[in-house]
């Protein structure tokens, strides 16, 4: 699929009929084995993605692959993605970040994008979060190539502050709060899909990168040109290549996740409560 206008005012549209409420605040992002805080909202819609006009398909373990728009405890209105699109999938880079343009549609003003990832800092643990203060894009690839139309947003995006201060000052407040084990670091995205090569972890760890995985750095670029106001975090599933002797296996992302099901949700729902836009 190639992104256009008219695909995303038409999945706009469908939405719309779908939806219990005329536009959404935000959209949250949930990656490997996080979908479980879809089930915190209220006056859901679930809309199977294999449902909406124009919308790829999550082929991913631990991706159910499912729309979840609802309202959160303090009346945010969010979209709920239950499993992302990744470039190893074999998707365009277009259609990677369809959602964020359609929800650009649908009145979002922010976007929460979480991810499960590596810890290259020997300080993280798996099972830690990491709240995402930068990013390296070293996936090869940029959603924001291609031909320009200024609905889009600015041609030349700046990314100096990326993930926003003030959400990120919010997160570190509630994870004090919550007496909450939050680290924060630099997100390195990577194509995928095989598991990097101590080598490579090695270069990464030069390079500044705190965290790596195979998403966000996409729907990241394309929300900030669409001025979404934007917060990251990553659940560290496993030690990288290299840093244990542990040979890596997508199941452990899954168990990771599973572990830090509650307090991740905390977290989440206390930032989510106290965000403005």
């Amino acid at each position: 699929m190639t992104f256009s206008q008219q695909n995303s005012q038409e999945t706009a549209a469908f939405l719309k009929s779908q939806m219990p409420f005329p536009h959404i605040d935000g959209l949250v992002i949930l990656g490997s084995g996080l979908g479980f805080f879809a089930k915190e909202l209220t006056e859901v819609a679930c809309i199977p993605y294999s449902e909406i006009p124009h919308f790829p398909r999550s082929t991913v373990l631990g991706h159910s692959g499912k729309l979840i728009i609802g309202t959160t405890d303090n009346g945010l209105r969010i979209a709920c993605m239950q499993g992302r699109f990744h470039y190893f999938e074999g998707h365009d880079i277009a259609d990677i970040t369809y959602p964020v343009r359609v929800m650009k549609q649908l009145s979002a003003k922010f976007m929460v994008v979480t991810n499960a990832a590596g810890g290259i800092n020997p300080s993280f643990r798996a099972g830690q979060t990491m709240l995402i203060t930068d990013h390296i894009n070293y996936m090869g690839v940029n959603p924001l190539r291609g031909p320009h139309e200024n609905h889009y947003g600015a041609r030349f995006v700046d990314m100096t502050q990326a993930y926003d201060a003030e959400y990120l000052k919010l997160a570190r407040k509630v994870a004090k709060e919550q007496n909450f084990n939050l680290g924060e670091g630099v997100y390195i995205g990577v194509s995928g899909p095989n598991y990097e090569t101590p080598a490579e972890i090695r270069m990464f760890s030069t390079l500044g990168a705190d965290a790596v995985g195979m998403s966000t750095v996409p729907e990241v670029l394309v929300a900030r040109q669409a001025g979404l106001r934007v917060l990251g975090l990553s659940m560290i599933a496993n030690e990288a290549a290299g840093l244990s002797d542990k040979i890596l296996d997508h199941q452990d992302v899954l168990d990771s996740a599973k572990r830090s099901e509650e307090g991740f949700v905390q977290l989440l729902n206390g930032i989510l409560n106290r965000l403005s836009f």
